[in-house]
């Protein structure tokens, strides 16, 4: 095993401060600080303005624990898929989906998933370990050279939407963010950021005792208790009426409307009962609907809705002012759309 200290562990102040206990100036932790984050060097050979000494001396103290893209898959719609292995040899699967003229990268926060939606293959994997800042970013970083290398432009937004609950996860993915937002990073708007969960009052409050900048979206599928536990049999432990409450204290303090993603199924939430429940929901506070396309994962249980009541949902959230967009799914050809992550590649 080994047992150095990944570096990318240390903020800048500590690297300033290891270089000035090893001899040199403190500046150079400013220059190995560059090379880890912005420039996402993958090794300490990297670093070519730094000495051969210094680079050894590093080499001898420290590891950078960089993931690698073990495999990647191209869809005929242009997505690609990337399985990326972490250094213990796990692996987790990100996705980079172009639409016009932006590409949104896709990322994952866990290793499997801490709960258990039963419509989503990464739920049928159990949760092996959370993944660590630096292996967020990286996930991010190798999608925007993708974004760059295939569509010639930078990458435009990220949700985290991959594998894995964010909330589960909370501090590892907002150190994330801080440094995928941070000019020292790679310096997005944290306003193209979207944190998607499903649904954990608690840490939704902590989000927005917090001040984050980035989104918010919401795994909905149902307004409706009996539903909603009965396909995300975790809910049970969180009632609607505490997501409700918690999304109302998130928009008391951080002003921004809240996205509900909802996949409607036959014979589960294709009724008008079902319906008129999510606009009933919608209506405590500013918000969004996306309705995104079913994605099956080998089993009968869930069936795409017939089109007609997806034109009833339309129609009638409309009807009561209500944003509604339809997310067609990008990637299904490769495994790589809405639901279907699981580490088939």
């Amino acid at each position: 095993m080994n047992n150095k200290k990944d570096i990318r562990a240390l903020t800048k102040d500590e690297l300033r401060d290891f270089f000035v206990e090893h001899g040199d100036k403190a500046f150079r932790g400013n220059q190995v600080y560059e090379w880890l984050w912005s420039k996402s060097a993958h090794t300490f050979e990297d670093m070519t303005n730094i000495s051969l000494e210094t680079r050894e001396m590093l080499q001898n103290n420290f590891v950078i624990n960089h993931i690698e893209v073990d495999n990647m898959q191209r869809s005929s719609d242009g997505t690609v898929k990337n399985a990326v292995r972490l250094h213990d040899g796990l692996i987790v699967e990100s996705v980079l989906i172009p639409t016009g003229t932006r590409t949104t990268a896709c990322v994952s926060s866990q290793v499997g998933c801490s709960l258990d939606c039963l419509f989503c293959a990464t739920a049928r994997l159990k949760k092996m370990r959370n993944l660590n800042p630096d292996e967020i970013y990286d996930q991010v970083a190798a999608i925007n050279k993708e974004s760059l290398l295939y569509y010639n432009h930078k990458l435009s937004n990220i949700v985290f939407m991959g594998m894995g609950e964010p909330l589960m996860n909370y501090n590892n993915v907002l150190k994330s963010i801080e440094k995928i937002t941070s000019p020292e990073g790679l310096g997005m708007s944290p306003k193209r950021i979207t944190v998607s969960t499903s649904g954990v009052p608690k840490m939704i409050k902590k989000l927005a005792d917090d001040d984050v900048k980035f989104n918010l979206a919401v795994s909905l599928h149902s307004a409706i208790d009996e539903v909603r536990s009965k396909i995300m049999p975790f809910s049970a432990a969180f009632p609607l009426k505490d997501l409700k409450e918690s999304l109302e204290y998130w928009y008391e303090k951080t002003g921004s409307r809240v996205s509900y993603e909802y996949v409607v199924w036959n014979g589960i939430n294709d009724n008008r009962e079902a319906i008129m429940a999510l606009v009933d929901f919608c209506k405590h506070i500013p918000c969004k609907v996306n309705l995104i396309e079913y994605n099956p994962i080998d089993d009968g249980d869930f069936q795409q809705a017939k089109p007609q009541v997806i034109t009833d949902y339309i129609s009638i959230l409309e009807m009561n002012d209500i944003i509604v967009n339809v997310r067609r799914s990008r990637g299904k050809d490769i495994d790589a759309a809405c639901g279907q992550l699981a580490n088939k590649s």
